[in-house]
């Protein structure tokens, strides 16, 4: 007989604030709270020269306000993303545009600032974030869009496109809207590179969520606030593999590729088909 697990106190509470319309509000106050402890770094500079966002920011974006993490996590993750374009024949020197979507504050963004080929641009539905990002990473073009789509691209735009720990906070009507949408700004042969919840995270999931996730199905927790990092999505290899993104080629899977810390997204990486015909806007 299977013993079933009993709810936790944060769990119970979070279904009350969501039964009641107040979890996104109540989240975001959680946030600001995490950032009070480390407020005394805003303002500085980092390393690169380019400003450290505010605490607050830092804390929407990554989920904690620490500057190291921010940055250095930050700087690999380009280097995860510059590595898999290359082994596609897409090396970001070489392209003409790129585009970070859910760029946040630009923890990733910020370390393409040296870069002299491809138009750097970010996209997303924080204006705060976006707000921060064009006044002090001049050297990339940014644009606010909003929860759904569409973006303010025309088709067929981006050599390149990537979206780190976004896919992640996304339920499935709108990972699949997101998807088409970011197919639709790629031009033919244009890559776009995710990461996703995999099986590194299987631990965190309770008794019935880990039995959809063993039977092929992505488990969302907290659709409700969908685009924070309270809302979670975990995505089993074969749904990345079949389901995420039918309409692109699949080139590459690597679990626990996609990103840094201890507990490593997975990484996909797609291409828009070079024979594919770009719908307008």
């Amino acid at each position: 007989m299977r013993t079933r697990r009993l709810p936790t106190a944060r769990s119970l509470a979070l279904r009350a604030l969501d039964r009641a319309s107040l979890l996104h509000a109540a989240y975001r106050a959680y946030e600001a709270l995490r950032s009070v402890r480390r407020g005394a770094d805003d303002g500085r500079h980092a390393a690169d020269g380019l400003p450290l966002p505010p605490a607050s920011l830092r804390t929407v974006v990554a989920g904690t306000p620490g500057v190291t993490w921010f940055v250095e996590s930050g700087r690999q993750q380009a280097d995860i993303i510059r590595e898999a374009f290359e082994r596609h024949g897409k090396p970001v020197d070489e392209a003409d545009r790129m585009l970070d979507f859910g760029c946040g504050c630009g923890r990733v963004l910020r370390h393409w600032s040296d870069l002299s080929g491809p138009e750097i641009h970010g996209s997303d539905y924080n204006r705060r974030l976006i707000r921060w990002c064009e006044s002090n990473l001049p050297f990339a073009q940014f644009s606010v869009n909003d929860l759904h789509p569409p973006l303010e691209h025309e088709s067929g735009t981006f050599d390149l496109a990537y979206g780190i720990s976004v896919f992640t906070h996304l339920p499935e009507d709108l990972e699949r809207a997101w998807i088409a949408e970011l197919g639709r700004i790629l031009a033919p042969g244009g890559l776009l590179l995710l990461t996703t919840h995999g099986e590194g995270y299987l631990d965190r999931l309770d008794a019935a969520e880990r039995e959809r996730y063993l039977a092929g199905d992505a488990v969302v927790r907290w659709a409700s606030v969908a685009g924070t990092n309270l809302c979670t999505t975990f995505h089993p290899e074969g749904y990345v593999r079949e389901r995420l993104a039918p309409e692109l080629e699949l080139l590459e899977f690597t679990p626990e590729g996609g990103s840094v810390g201890s507990r490593s997204q997975d990484l996909a990486v797609f291409r828009k088909p070079p024979e594919a015909v770009t719908r307008s806007t």
